[in-house]
């Protein structure tokens, strides 16, 4: 099994779990802290009929099923989490011609509207959280919480990849990332972007203990919390790495009411 498909067992075997509209979306109800909650995930799925999307990415069918089951959630207050683990958006011919674009924005934008409507929404990465499918699933959250693990990377594009378009080795990606942390790919530099709200050190990301579900668990409920008294994303704006955004927004602010 997958690192999110064991994380998602061991968070939701007190809820009730649900068929997905897709093999390859998990859903689950049940209760973080006294508030209802639903649990989402992405998983693989080798008989995906879209063989680009049958490791965890999210693909046409997924990005769809994810908006569908956000929206379903939706009709009474209760906090969306994320489990995280996926390594790409679907890429294929196919995936581009019948509109990848429109279902990952369907799920992004549904996760938005859940958020802005007042409902907690909680990111867990448990794994990879790589391009369009982290977009889609997990980077619309309120706060975003990761396992404290090597295995848990965040990234628009994967490193060979990225080696590949920037016609640059790995290695000189690594030594560029040293100094501009956008292009990293551990939590430590993500963190610095003012995006991440926490790291949570867990004994074993593969295999969640008792004591590392107590912690996730703690950590979740806290951020559950937090949420519950802002719809804005304003706060990952002061992450020390984040001035010249900060600079950015200011300088078009002015522009504007000058214009204005």
């Amino acid at each position: 099994m997958s690192r999110g498909q064991h994380w998602f067992d061991a968070l939701t075997q007190n809820m009730q779990q649900k068929a997905g509209p897709v093999p390859s979306v998990c859903v689950a109800d049940g209760e973080l802290a006294g508030r209802p909650c639903r649990v989402i995930l992405v998983r693989p799925d080798a008989a995906n009929p879209f063989p680009r999307a049958r490791s965890g990415e999210v693909g046409l069918l997924e990005g769809w099923a994810l908006a569908k089951v956000v929206q379903e959630a939706t009709g009474d207050k209760r906090t969306l989490l994320a489990i995280v683990d996926v390594p790409s958006q679907a890429y294929g011919r196919r995936e581009e011609a019948l509109g990848i674009h429109q279902a990952l924005a369907a799920a992004a934008g549904a996760y938005a509207k859940a958020r802005q409507a007042g409902h907690p929404v909680l990111a867990l990465l448990v794994g990879k959280a790589m391009s369009g499918a982290f977009l889609a699933h997990g980077y619309q959250a309120n706060a975003i919480l990761a396992l404290d693990d090597a295995g848990v990377m965040v990234h628009a594009m994967g490193k060979a990849a990225a080696a590949r378009v920037t016609q640059r080795s790995e290695e000189d990606l690594d030594r560029l990332a040293a100094s501009i942390p956008p292009m990293a790919y551990d939590l430590k530099n993500y963190a610095s972007l003012g995006l991440l709200s926490g790291r949570i050190a867990v004994s074993s990301a593969e295999a969640p203990t008792g004591s590392d579900l107590e912690k996730v668990n703690a950590a979740l409920a806290a951020a559950q919390q937090q949420a519950l008294g802002s719809t804005s994303l304003a706060h990952r704006l002061d992450g020390e790495n984040r001035r010249a955004s900060k600079k950015v927004r200011q300088l078009l602010r002015q522009q504007w009411a000058l214009e204005s």
